[in-house]
């Protein structure tokens, strides 16, 4: 193999590209700063044991794992930069009110998460930390909502979800908690067939709700909306009523009549994203991607494992695949300034001058200078002016 060759699903960045996504993920955080999220920068080592989170098999599967050589215990690669927000809000910040938290970084995939995935997504996302309220629910909604307004994308569709409810008949029926990756697989594919099979052994009002669930899935309002057919074929359990109660909450919210080119609605066999949520969940899908652009939702008691259990939501990107579906920032950026490659005080001032304004300036060998076809300091008068 040439030593050049990168690992599958492992790509270079290249310049273009690499300025593009830092100009996006300056003006996201630009944004999230705006809605009062402070920027933290986790690092992307950690004790395996700080990575995981109660319930989140499939997180493990995607971390990589390596032996610490100086302390012989077992790290990981970051996989998902949210427990490690779980563990600052726990333990470094311990901030008695609401927390608001953001983060820009690579992740490390030890199993990509599609067929065409990158194995070293780089992840932007918010958290927020503290707050029970449907108004936290709301709020990372939205700014998921203007992240993708920021980039260029206001054509969307929102789907939301409740894994509350499926908790719900899980911790009802052993059985159903016995192949319960199983039934998830079958939900999420939608797999009628395959949720035939695994539901035979499970209790008749848990095969009846879980093939209800597919069937689950359309607008969030008017006569026909989803949530009132859930509730006529769904058991009349108290959490499974709660969650119904706020999802309908969440879609009679005023926030989306502010949005209108957000198509609302509700898919509660939608239930991607790692095992850790256990409330509202959200999945934000747009022209030109097959799988969501945005995913988010509770994880209520994220931190327990940390020593301080909290309300918690937020919502997580990934930065490369949206600069693949958006036209944000592809005009050409201005072409640099060239200057000669002389020891010369007045042509250093001006150099200094230029790059104070922003502006690119280059040094060139003679040869290079000479040929040069764009702008070029040039000493006219013993002053160096742009040419």
């Amino acid at each position: 193999m040439p030593a050049w060759q990168l690992p599958d699903q492992i790509s270079d960045i290249l310049p273009l590209e690499a300025a593009r996504l830092e100009r996006l993920r300056r003006r996201l955080l630009d944004l999230y700063r705006s809605y009062g999220y402070a920027l933290v920068q986790p690092p992307m080592l950690e004790h395996l044991e700080s990575l995981m989170i109660d319930q989140a098999r499939d997180l493990d599967l995607r971390t990589f794992k390596v032996v610490d050589q100086a302390s012989g215990r077992l790290l990981g690669l970051r996989a998902d930069i949210t427990p490690q927000a779980a563990r600052l809000d726990a333990h470094q910040i311990q901030n008695k009110g609401v927390t608001r938290l953001c983060y820009a970084g690579s992740v490390l995939h030890a199993q990509p998460a599609g067929l065409l995935s990158s194995r070293e997504p780089v992840q932007m996302g918010c958290e927020l930390f503290g707050h029970d309220g449907l108004e936290a629910d709301l709020e990372v909604q939205e700014l998921a909502l203007a992240s993708l307004d920021a980039a260029g994308i206001q054509k969307v569709r929102l789907d939301l979800s409740h894994r509350g409810i499926f908790l719900a008949l899980r911790d009802r029926d052993s059985a159903l908690a016995a192949c319960e990756n199983e039934v998830l697989a079958a939900l999420q594919s939608k797999d009628r067939v395959g949720l035939a099979q695994w539901v035979k052994g499970l209790s008749a009002e848990s095969a009846k709700a879980l093939t209800a669930l597919i069937d689950c899935y359309g607008p969030a309002a008017g006569a026909d909306n989803v949530i009132d057919a859930a509730r006529r074929s769904l058991p009349k359990l108290a959490p499974i009523t709660e969650a119904l109660d706020r999802l309908q909450s969440v879609a009679n919210s005023a926030m989306f009549t502010e949005h209108p080119q957000c198509v609302l609605t509700v898919d509660f066999a939608d239930l991607r994203g790692y095992r850790y949520h256990n409330g509202v969940m959200f999945s934000i899908y747009c022209e030109g991607l097959p799988n969501a652009v945005v995913r988010g939702g509770r994880y209520d008691g994220a931190g327990k494992v940390f020593g301080r259990a909290r309300a918690a939501t937020g919502f997580s990107l990934e930065l490369r695949e949206l600069l693949e579906i958006t036209n944000f920032d592809t005009e050409p950026v201005d072409a640099a300034i060239a200057a000669p490659w002389q020891d010369d005080a007045g042509l250093r001032q001006a150099i200094a001058a230029l790059r104070r304004e922003g502006r690119a300036v280059v040094r060139l060998p003679d040869a290079e200078f000479g040929s040069w076809t764009g702008q070029r300091l040039v000493s006219e008068s013993g002053r160096w002016i742009v040419a």
